[in-house]
């Protein structure tokens, strides 16, 4: 039987192509658009995980989906520097393919993560059907060993279920009322109800920007002029490592929506209390 293939890829110019290339190969595609989706599962043999998502960071799909399963995650993205392969395989992915790539490549890589999977898992011991007898005098054999479990379960039930997305309303809610966001700019401090979260300076300042019009677009560039600097001229992979970092530390992902080639949007409204500078 061929390897059923999560594809979790919110671009259907390269979704639907790649999903017919590699039945070709053998490979059938289940298809996912959003980060929610993908984390809902089911994960099959194997998870190709693009990280520019509309709703959440690939990375924290592939941090979601590896706290409950340990599926083969490959990631394909069109981040090829090698911090973001350094984090993306930190995090749990077992192989990073930069785009563009071929999809005789791609297939290759499926299968080798694949076969090293499966050469984990231990053997099943023969199961066998006993009958109970009376207690009988004489020496007892020694128990029947348990079956050992599988090192992975390609389908397992996944215990996290994120914020979904009704036809009206584009921006997932959380499944409870955490309360407000507050961002206080006067003492730097940053609630979620009444629990504080502790940033770093630039993901507070980070936070900040998009808070001072919840639900606007701030580009990529915009953002690293006014939190990093209008001459900066380092790696833009920072600014995704820092919004990784605010979506886990917020333990909402979603309250930070990206805009595939755009920038991003704050999608939660801010409590009452912010200050102004």
């Amino acid at each position: 039987m061929g390897l059923r293939v999560l594809l979790i890829e919110d671009d259907e110019t390269i979704a639907e192509p790649l999903a017919e290339g590699l039945g070709h190969f053998g490979l059938t595609v289940d298809h996912v658009a959003t980060g929610t989706d993908g984390l809902r599962g089911p994960y099959n043999d194997v998870v190709l995980l693009d990280l520019g998502l509309p709703d959440m960071d690939g990375i924290d799909v592939c941090r979601g989906i590896r706290q409950v399963s340990d599926v083969p995650i490959v990631i394909l993205s069109a981040r090829g520097e090698e911090a973001d392969r350094v984090l993306g395989l930190e995090l749990g992915a077992d192989d990073y393919l930069a785009k563009p790539f071929s999809v005789r490549e791609l297939v290759a890589r499926v299968r080798a993560v694949t076969r090293r999977t499966q050469r984990t898992q231990p053997t099943q011991p023969t199961q066998r059907t006993h009958t109970a007898f009376p207690e009988a005098p004489g020496p007892l054999s020694a128990p029947e060993p348990a079956p050992a479990e599988p090192a992975y379960e390609p389908a397992p039930a996944l215990s996290y279920e994120p914020p979904v997305a009704s036809a009206s309303d584009p921006d997932p809610a959380p499944a409870h009322d955490p309360g407000p966001l507050v961002v206080d700019r006067r003492t730097r401090q940053v609630w979620v109800g009444d629990v504080p979260v502790l940033l770093t300076p630039k993901e507070f300042d980070l936070l900040a920007l998009l808070s001072e019009d919840p639900g606007a677009v701030y580009s990529r560039q915009q953002i690293l002029d006014r939190v990093w600097d209008p001459h900066y001229d380092g790696p833009t992979k920072t600014l995704d490592v820092h919004v990784a970092a605010l979506r886990r530390k917020l333990g909402h992902p979603a309250w930070i929506r990206t805009l595939r080639g755009v920038g991003f949007r704050l999608s939660v409204h801010t409590g009452p209390q912010v200050a102004s500078p």
